[in-house]
């Protein structure tokens, strides 16, 4: 048969209705634990010489479903359900470091990503480089004798700079140093950064894997080898597990991805178009709309723009604020890829966590903002953000 394209993998791969009496939707395994057919196959259970379900903080069908779903959607061997994003982000950061490493990571993050690499610091020694990772000179030297991981976002959350993964991936290959991206804004519909030599791929599932607003959830794609690993050391032992209703609602929620991920960039070349052309807004920052060198990368490694556009105005931080608190249809709100358009300012919600002389070098200043385009009519969208900027002194 031939290979199935993306759209069909999202709605069926990692379920066969077949092997649960017929049911056409995911059954939700709403179970802690699992009978054994005996005490024998119990041990051979947690010695792992036998298939099978223990307890589902260790395997739930349900997760698992979803696990190979992302999986065959990133082109990756294994998935790994958690909790929350940032639940996957630490387990897999955690695996591959100890006291006293490195880690490279380029220059803008998620403001708890950020945080979170400032606590390996002052609890375990393990240091961080910022760097743009731009051109093999400045890749090479941010890497040390003791960097463990290159860990990156790209688009850049929330200055949308863009980072060239096969360049990063080739020059890791031979410090033989992993490479772990941030996925999130992107989806696997748009970029799949595996495909480009990378190792392991987050999600924030909460944003457009689930696109609805009602799940908190994080996953991680690689290798079989390394998922079994964290499934069995990192997140078995922090627990940072996901819930099988949780699953099941990210499981419907893929199958319109990429309908979604569709629509949500075409509404946001709109809207992009439109805040070219008004005469508050200072800078605009979207895939493909940036300097040329970013605009090769763009159309090497994402088949889209996506839905994320950030833009700076013309004023201070309250002026920043005033533009939100005008706005109707438009919620002032952090997290993006649900079906509202959401806007905040990363300044002092999303990243207000890092220092500011460090969000400056970020590019994380007082005006920007930070807008995730929904799935109203673009119409409806640009109509709210015009009389809001229109109001602006």
């Amino acid at each position: 048969m031939p290979k199935k394209h993306f759209a069909t993998d999202a709605i069926h791969e990692g379920y066969d209705s077949k092997n649960h009496l017929g049911s056409l939707s995911t059954p939700i395994y709403q179970t802690s634990t699992y009978e054994f057919d005996s005490a024998e196959h119990g041990e051979a259970c947690f010695a792992g010489e036998s298939e099978g379900y223990i307890y589902s903080r260790l395997g739930n069908p349900t997760v698992r479903a979803l696990e190979e779903r992302v999986a065959k959607l990133e082109n990756g061997e294994r998935g790994l359900a958690f909790g929350s994003g940032m639940g996957a982000i630490s387990a897999v950061l955690v695996a591959l470091t100890k006291a006293n490493d490195h880690i490279v990571s380029s220059t803008g993050l998620y403001g708890c990503t950020y945080g979170l690499l400032k606590m390996f610091e002052d609890k375990y020694n393990i240091t961080s480089t910022f760097s743009d990772l731009n051109t093999e000179t400045v890749i090479r030297d941010a890497i040390q004798d003791n960097t463990s991981v290159i860990y990156l976002e790209t688009p850049i959350n929330p200055t949308m700079q863009l980072i060239d993964l096969e360049l990063v991936a080739k020059i890791a290959k031979e410090f033989d140093i992993p490479v772990v991206v941030d996925n999130t804004f992107s989806t696997p519909y748009i970029q799949r950064p595996l495909d480009f030599g990378c190792d392991v791929v987050l999600h924030s599932a909460t944003k457009y894997l689930n696109g609805h607003g009602d799940v908190i959830a994080g996953i991680a794609v690689g290798s079989k080898e390394f998922l079994d690993e964290v499934a069995m050391t990192t997140q078995k032992d922090m627990g940072a597990i996901l819930a099988p209703f949780d699953a099941w609602l990210i499981l419907r929620g893929l199958k319109t991805l990429p309908i979604r991920m569709d629509r949500h960039t075409a509404n946001a070349e709109k809207i992009v178009a439109k805040l070219a052309a008004h005469n508050k807004v200072t800078d605009i920052y979207y895939p493909g709309k940036g300097r040329p060198d970013q605009n090769e990368i763009k159309e090497k490694q994402m088949s889209l723009s996506g839905g994320m556009i950030a833009f700076e105005v013309d004023g201070s931080k309250e002026t920043t604020q005033q533009l939100l608190n005008h706005l109707d249809i438009i919620k002032v709100a952090v997290s993006l890829g649900d079906a509202e358009t959401l806007i905040e300012q990363p300044a002092t919600m999303t990243h207000a966590v890092i220092p500011e002389e460090e969000r400056l070098k970020m590019g994380i200043t007082n005006s920007l903002i930070r807008l995730s385009v929904g799935l109203e009519h673009w119409e409806d969208i640009w109509n709210d953000l015009d009389q809001a900027l229109n109001k602006l002194d």
